[in-house]
């Protein structure tokens, strides 16, 4: 019975791990040591990262638009997303630290 319980234990704990770096969850920014091309700071992850919907960023002539944010991100500045998502990371004040794009995006 013990075996059976740490087994258990075990492939929750297996489980657990492996969906914290699933697609759709930005440890992969954090885990990724990314970093801002605009200053160089940590581009960070959990609190400070935020995936956008597809429907909110439109590509414009010379980067990428965040309607809602009414902000163009020029593609100098533009990294590629592992997950291929679109994700924004700020700043504690809220200014753009990073910004990442579908790898068929950019």
């Amino acid at each position: 019975m013990t075996r059976f319980v740490l087994a258990l234990l075990g492939l929750l704990i297996a489980g657990n791990l492996h969906a914290h770096d699933q697609l759709g969850n930005p440890n992969w920014i954090a885990n990724g040591h990314y970093t801002s091309p605009i200053d160089g700071s940590h581009c960070c992850g959990i609190n400070d990262c935020a995936e956008l919907s597809s429907d909110d960023v439109r590509e414009v002539a010379g980067g990428y638009y965040i309607a809602k944010l009414n902000e163009v991100i020029p593609f100098r500045e533009v990294q590629v997303s592992r997950d291929g998502q679109y994700w924004r990371c700020k700043k504690p004040d809220g200014s753009r630290r990073c910004f990442f794009a579908p790898p068929g995006s950019i």
